[in-house]
């Protein structure tokens, strides 16, 4: 499965622009890639291994979900995920997907794997699945719907 990668209002096979970027990603596996916003914030990845699943990261943020469960031994309120059915979530995190060597998903584009969508903004990053559930992780504020 190639990631699709589109403006906001077309969705292209590969622009231009952006096939150096996606190329070497696609080229590595099929079944996921990974990116990252311009100001390195936010880290990213879509993987359609078992169901499919979105997931991003924040690194600099105020956060919008205080309250760790007591059953999180590990990161709260920095990660973010949605599958390819279902509502977004908060991670309880142990692990990371930030990688600064990701490409990066210049502001205004999209990236989609596998009924996955990813949109890159200067206010955040959105990711979405087909029933149009996901997450919006911003410095300012984060949400799951």
């Amino acid at each position: 499965m190639r990631p699709l990668v589109s403006t906001p209002a077309i969705a292209l096979a590969v622009p231009a622009a952006l096939a150096a970027l996606i190329a070497p990603m696609a080229a590595k596996a099929q079944d996921h890639v990974t990116f990252r916003a311009p100001s390195g914030n936010i880290h990213c990845m879509i993987s359609v291994w078992e169901e499919g699943e979105a997931r991003c990261e924040i690194r600099e943020y105020t956060p919008s979900f205080r309250n760790r469960p007591v059953w999180c031994e590990g990161d709260y309120g920095s990660a973010f995920a949605v599958g390819s059915f279902g509502a977004g979530e908060v991670l309880c995190i142990t692990d990371t997907v930030y990688d600064q060597s990701s490409q990066v998903l210049p502001y205004g584009r999209r990236i989609a794997l596998g009924g996955l969508t990813c949109a890159s903004e200067r206010s955040g990053m959105t990711c979405t699945n087909a029933e149009g559930h996901g997450f919006m992780v911003s410095r300012a504020v984060q949400r799951v719907f």
